[in-house]
């Protein structure tokens, strides 16, 4: 199933003008952008979707160091993408506007990323499971709050270390009218859910749920 040029999400980077449909995510439609988008329109190593397919097919292409085998899976924020023939490695980060944009990094970074806390269960003889806002769970001894973020290892596949939500911490901005702004955490006032932040366009006050601590 298509989705209509004009309808995708417009923290998508694509041209509003062109052909009429454009590909429809398999999930998370808001949240990421499909890998088809990504080696066609923004890193432009693929002209159509048949050079794309190609390059899944050979096993060029890594999400979270896993092979990509579906050209219309997401990559969500912060994820780390890794073109092997080029020996390119990415992370997916946001403009100030809120659309997604490509970060070059090293190799080496590429086999870990930050996500936010947004839930915690306690499991059979007490063990602790952290629900991560792109959807992956750990079971951890990592202490970790909700709103903290937790730096995941992909090789591992374990929570490094936790990223608490207090003053002083660097922070995220990744939904609402302020996406994709980034500052230094002044205050959090736990009663109303509301953190002030210091960024490079003066002082914002957002919600504790549209940020993520990152390193």
């Amino acid at each position: 199933m298509h989705l209509k040029r004009q309808k995708a999400p417009k923290n998508w980077p694509i041209h509003r003008k062109g052909t009429k449909y454009v590909v429809r995510s398999n999930f998370n439609l808001q949240k990421g952008v499909p890998i088809l988008i990504i080696l066609r329109d923004m890193l432009k190593i693929a002209q159509n979707r048949r050079e794309v397919k190609k390059a899944l097919h050979l096993k060029h292409i890594l999400l979270n160091n896993k092979i990509v085998k579906e050209e219309k899976n997401s990559a969500l924020l912060f994820d780390t993408l890794a073109v092997i023939p080029l020996k390119k490695f990415y992370r997916i980060d946001l403009l100030k506007k809120g659309k997604f944009k490509l970060e070059e990094i090293k190799e080496a970074e590429a086999n870990q990323k930050v996500s936010k806390v947004v839930n915690k269960k306690i499991l059979k003889n007490k063990k602790v499971q952290l629900n991560l806002l792109d959807g992956n769970n750990f079971i951890s001894d990592t202490e970790c709050k909700i709103n903290d973020s937790a730096l995941i290892d992909f090789k591992e596949k374990k929570i490094k270390k936790c990223l608490p939500l207090k003053e002083k911490a660097k922070a995220v901005i990744f939904a609402g009218k302020h996406a994709g702004e980034r500052g230094i955490i002044d205050k959090i006032n736990q009663e109303k859910k509301v953190v002030s932040l210091t960024t490079d366009r003066g002082k914002i006050n957002v919600l504790t749920k549209q940020l993520v601590v990152i390193e």
